[in-house]
């Protein structure tokens, strides 16, 4: 009975070593605007908010007029919303009032890139993920908000000034050009499919295109196609056609994949499971399973 109460044990112990291994990409969100030095945030409006559409905005990103004083604070103009996304978007979309609005947090090393939104109905968190790390952005906590459901689309181009003028990094017009037109790419892709999966189809094809230095037409096809197949998306030709093009023009930045890995750990961990590292952490578990089998094995065998 003591032999079988040990073995017993054993297994409850590897079990729970199982259930309480460290699974990455789920971290706890810290509140980066309270606990940040004044001189690492920025705070971009939309020019044209009225009054109570600024306090509801500074509502939504837990800040008050006070703590104006301390940040850095600009403005983004509804003529720059129509210089960046005049390629991408039509004149009706973008309209006549700037109104997205964004606050940006560096962070340390290694933390990585986190977004919130609220009431941003066109772009998602992994949007926005997704096209700050082309621009070349790296360890910042970005909440986008605007008074009232609105695309959004304008903030990203708020972040991008924001970031480059508190780290004194310029953002090159290519990057920033770039990094709008996946952001407007992805946005208008995910009305026809589940924006999760176009998140992930985005960024699996740009790290493939980055580690693997493909710039040609058939290589970024094959890639697209092979991502669509494991993600389950259906995808048109003029769709397809439209992310070759994107893609074309990631190539030609200086992306390092081991740094947008860093800076978009729960994305890139998704991405992971699309290859290699899906078989690995199958036979992982397959070890842990096995491993409690043979102790249920010998222990009806004794």
């Amino acid at each position: 009975m003591r032999k079988l109460y040990k073995k017993m044990t054993a297994v409850a112990l590897v079990a729970a070593m199982v259930l309480t291994l460290p699974v990455t990409g789920i971290t706890a969100k810290a509140d980066a605007v309270t606990d940040a030095e004044p001189s690492d945030v920025y705070v971009s409006f939309g020019a044209d908010l009225n009054d109570s559409e600024k306090a509801t905005v500074m509502d939504l990103m837990g800040i008050t007029e006070d703590d104006l004083e301390d940040y850095t604070v600009g403005e983004i103009t509804n003529d720059e919303e129509h210089e960046y996304l005049g390629d991408y978007l039509d004149a009706s979309v973008i309209g006549s009032r700037a109104l997205s609005s964004v606050i940006v947090v560096i962070g340390e090393d290694g933390d990585g890139i986190d977004v919130e939104t609220n009431n941003i109905s066109y772009c998602t968190p992994g949007m926005y993920t997704n096209a700050l790390i082309t621009a070349g952005i790296e360890n910042a906590d970005v909440i986008v908000a605007g008074p009232f459901e609105i695309t959004g689309t304008a903030a990203l181009v708020g972040a991008m000034k924001a970031y480059s003028e508190l780290t004194g990094e310029e953002i090159s017009a290519e990057s920033m050009d770039t990094a709008v037109n996946e952001l407007v790419v992805t946005s208008q892709m995910a009305e026809s499919e589940d924006s999760d999966k176009i998140e992930e189809l985005i960024a699996y094809v740009k790290a493939e295109v980055v580690e693997s230095g493909l710039d040609d037409e058939e290589s970024i096809r094959k890639v697209i196609d092979e991502g669509s197949k494991q993600l389950g998306i259906t995808l048109s030709e003029d769709e397809i056609n439209t992310i070759i093009s994107l893609m074309k023009k990631i190539s030609e930045l200086d992306l390092d994949i081991e740094s947008m890995k860093e800076q978009a750990g729960e994305l890139f961990d998704k991405l992971e499971e699309m290859g290699v590292d899906k078989e690995e952490a199958k036979n992982f578990f397959q070890k842990i399973i096995d491993a409690i089998t043979e102790f249920f094995n010998s222990l009806f065998e004794e």
